[in-house]
Formats: structure tokens, C-alpha cells, sequence
């Protein structure tokens, strides 16, 4: 696809509260200048509700696509008119894609995390790698659940409530044992709460374990650490972040 096909003078953005640090802005800016595509920009949005997504949309007229995080994934499906199959499915949004039809602005959702995190993860996996752990329960996880189900991968997610699976004090030997593959979907262990970490018995980890964190900064979370310590396979969010980014681009300039 011809990556000029954004008309004169289009905006792309960014949702989400707070937004403290932003890949997508550095990303796409960065795109923006390599490509030589000096009618694109890329702004930040941090709206304090959901609520301010239509007066937002409506005072920037230039906005093509919005990129969506935390914590808004969820509570902007109803502000939408139209959404994909997969984001639909599993309830969670990254993406959107806005249009002028007849004079009014027409917004279409998408879940880009759903192709980010397949494209990492199959390479890696292996045989022993049919049963996983999800730490975590938001919108991120709700995408690594599609796609284990999509593999046929069985998986129990791991919360603070026992109302969605697992509490993270219920995780014992037993469940490290018969569970190779470790997701983390949770904010535990970003940047600037370094220290934090997933509450699990890391010590029975093993080489047969793969452990992925969708964090990116820091590059090696302390749950990475601890399981790299224990001859676990590690791998954190970054090359994730780019495919999804990737995957949104193809949305954004996807003029059919």
C-alpha cells in the first residue's frame, strides 16, 4: 500500500491517563520523518474520562486515527460505530480508525495487540508449551487469551480476585509444574516501579519454562530476571510493541 495515501495535513494520536511515557508519539514521528511523510503528525491526548473522546474529535477535524492504552481499552467500545470481529470478541480496543461519512465522523475499532503478541510468541513456543499461567486480567490479557485459545493453549488467568481464576497466592508448585508457559499481562514491573514484580514462587521455574512479559521498559522486568535466573526462556513486549504498532499503520492507511 502507498504509504501517502493520508490526505494533506492528518493527525494521529494517542488516548489514555496518564500518559507519562509513549512509544507510539516517538514511533510514528520517527516513521513519519524516515518515510518523508511531512503531512502526518502525532500528538498525545491525555483525556482524564472517556467521556472527552468526542469533544476531543471534534475540535482536532484532522484526526484520521487514535491509538488507545490504559485505561481506556475497554470503556471506549461504546463510543465507537463500527468494530472489528477480534476486538469485539474480546472486549478490548487499541486502535481506531476515523472516517468522514456524510459529514459526520465515523469511528471503527480494532485490536492490534491480538497480531503483536502471536507473531512473538509462536516462534518460541514448543512442545511442552500447552498449558499457560495469565498474569493479569485487563485489556492486554484479554488479547493474550484470544490467542492461546486461537493455538490451543489452555490457560488460567491469575488476578488479585479469585473471581476470574487464580489469585496469585494460589499459585503453588504444583501449578509452576504444569504450566510452562508464564504471561505477564499486568502493570507489575514498569517503568518507574521497577521493583515490582508478579507475586509467584519463581524458584520453581525451570528451563523448560517460557516466560513472557508484555512490558517493554524497563527492556528486562524483574519478573524476566527472576525467571532468566532460573533457566526459564525470556522475552519481554518490545518486538510485540512494533508489530502491533505495524498493524495499526495498515489500519490508519487502509483506504478501502
Amino acid at each position: 500500500m502507498d504509504n501517502n495515501t493520508l490526505p494533506q495535513n492528518n493527525l494521529l494520536g494517542l488516548i489514555g491517563y496518564p500518559l507519562t511515557h509513549s512509544f507510539s508519539k516517538k514511533y510514528f514521528t520517527d516513521k513519519f520523518i524516515k518515510e518523508g511523510l511531512t503531512q502526518l503528525a502525532y500528538e498525545l491526548f491525555p483525556i482524564p474520562n472517556i467521556s472527552e473522546l468526542s469533544p476531543l474529535i471534534q475540535t482536532h477535524e484532522s484526526l484520521v486515527g487514535l491509538n488507545v492504552t490504559i485505561p481506556y481499552k475497554s470503556a471506549v467500545i461504546p463510543y465507537l460505530d463500527a468494530i472489528h470481529p477480534e476486538a469485539e470478541i474480546i472486549g478490548a480496543v487499541n486502535c481506531i480508525v476515523i472516517h468522514t461519512q456524510g459529514g459526520k465522523k465515523i469511528l471503527k475499532g480494532y485490536n492490534t495487540d491480538i497480531y503483536g503478541f502471536e507473531k512473538s510468541l509462536y516462534p518460541l513456543l514448543d512442545r511442552q508449551h500447552d498449558a499457560a499461567l495469565i498474569l493479569g486480567s485487563g485489556g492486554a490479557s484479554k488479547a493474550v487469551q484470544y490467542v492461546l485459545t486461537k493455538l490451543g493453549i489452555n490457560f488460567i488467568i491469575v488476578s488479585r480476585s479469585s473471581e476470574k481464576g487464580l489469585k496469585y497466592e494460589e499459585i503453588n508448585q504444583e501449578q509452576i509444574k504444569h504450566h510452562k508457559l508464564i504471561i505477564n499481562t499486568s502493570p507489575l514491573g514498569m517503568y518507574p516501579e521497577i521493583n515490582n514484580c508478579p507475586n509467584i514462587p519463581y524458584q520453581f521455574l525451570s528451563a523448560e519454562h517460557l516466560c513472557m512479559d508484555l512490558i517493554y521498559n524497563p527492556e528486562e522486568t524483574l519478573f524476566l530476571n527472576k525467571a532468566k535466573a532460573h533457566g526459564a526462556i525470556t522475552k519481554n513486549g518490545l518486538e510485540m510493541l512494533y508489530l502491533q504498532a505495524e498493524k495499526a499503520w495498515e489500519y490508519f492507511t487502509d483506504t478501502e
